[in-house]
């Protein structure tokens, strides 16, 4: 009699088991009907899954929250992360959870495009709503500190390209991922270079690369004008190039280059300071370093925008006044721009919005 009602109590326990789990797994394979289309979750650094579920309660996002914890609980699931998360209209209580333990968090992205300063970059880091602004207002030397970076001078340090980050991501953080994606970069690009360039070291081809950047509007041209410019080096010629005369003028730049600026002393001045400049003068992508390091052969040491996007190349001075005469001056475009009209890469058209108007002159 006693083994009869040992067996019935486990079987009715078995039952109740049964349908409690599968009410329980029911409810927790339910859509949820959230209070409106989109719910934007924050879990705070430090949240416990407990008080992530005490507060999907008090918004009217979860109900019986219990099934939900004894669940994480037994399947040792009760680890999430912090971050911004998207709730859509139709999410399970199990797929809230999933989220939570995978850290599906929203994802925001920002551009650095080649060619912008370092300040044009770190402004539109500090224009992104959701990243951690650790470095707003602070001098170069002090950033570099911050970054764990040697160099003296952050211009060019910092990889050109597209950056995803969650809520809560430093500036920091972007930036020093920026230069390790930099220094990989340019190290590849360094140990596969062409023979006997004029650069003693990787650090000098980022700074020829910056130049080359900003003076090429059709990215067909880079091999190119990055060949006038081995050349004019390697002869002992000034590089003459206007991006870098503009970069040493710095905010007192309006526009326009005059006589002035060009004979003005500055340590960016390639008019008049002999071989490169101190440092890079903006953001080089690969394209612009490949091309730095593997420049096109020839014997062009002189070079004039057209005001179509490309440029006339010459080999003599010659020929460049003569070029130089047609294309800025007797003939110049009424509708003169520095990229290809048809050109597809924005992110070259947006590096020479104040590129060489004359090219080198000699």
């Amino acid at each position: 009699m006693i083994k009869k009602a040992v067996a019935v109590l486990i079987i009715l326990s078995l039952v109740i088991a049964a349908i409690i789990y599968t009410r329980a797994m029911n409810y927790l394979q339910q859509p949820l009907q959230l209070p409106q289309q989109e719910v934007i979750y924050t879990v705070a650094n430090g949240s416990s899954l407990n008080r992530v579920l005490v507060e999907l309660q008090a918004q009217q996002i979860l109900h019986k929250p219990f099934w939900l914890k004894l669940y994480a609980r037994l399947k040792e699931r009760t680890v999430i992360k912090a971050g911004e998360y998207r709730l859509e209209q139709g999410i399970t209580p199990l797929g809230i959870l999933n989220a939570l333990n995978r850290g599906d968090v929203i994802q925001y992205q920002v551009t650095l495009v080649e060619g912008w300063t370092f300040r044009q970059a770190l402004q539109v880091l500090h224009s992104q709503e959701k990243l951690d602004k650790q470095l707003l207002e602070l001098p170069d030397d002090v950033i570099l500190q911050r970054l764990g970076i040697e160099e003296v001078h952050p211009e060019g340090l910092f990889f050109p390209d597209t950056y995803q980050y969650h809520a809560g991501v430093s500036d920091v953080a972007i930036l020093k991922r920026a230069y390790q994606a930099m220094q990989q970069i340019l190290d590849e690009e360094w140990q596969q270079r062409a023979e006997n360039l004029p650069y003693n070291n990787a650090y000098e081809a980022l700074i020829m690369a910056s130049i080359v950047e900003k003076e090429t509007g059709a990215p067909e041209e880079r091999e190119e004008i990055a060949g006038v410019f081995v050349r004019r080096l390697q002869k002992k010629m000034r590089l003459q190039t206007d991006p870098t005369v503009i970069y040493g003028i710095g905010d007192a730049y309006t526009g326009n280059i005059t006589r002035k600026h060009l004979s003005e002393p500055t340590p960016y001045n390639t008019y008049v300071i002999k071989g490169l400049p101190p440092t890079p003068i903006a953001l080089p992508g690969r394209a612009a370093i490949h091309a730095t390091l593997h420049p096109a052969p020839g014997s062009t040491l002189y070079f004039v925008a057209m005001g179509d996007g490309y440029h006339y190349f010459s080999e003599t001075l010659e020929e460049h006044t003569k070029a130089v005469r047609k294309y800025q001056r007797t003939q110049r475009r009424k509708d003169y721009r520095s990229s290809p009209p048809a050109s597809s890469n924005a992110a070259t058209k947006s590096s020479n919005s104040t590129g060489s108007s004359n090219g080198n002159e000699g």
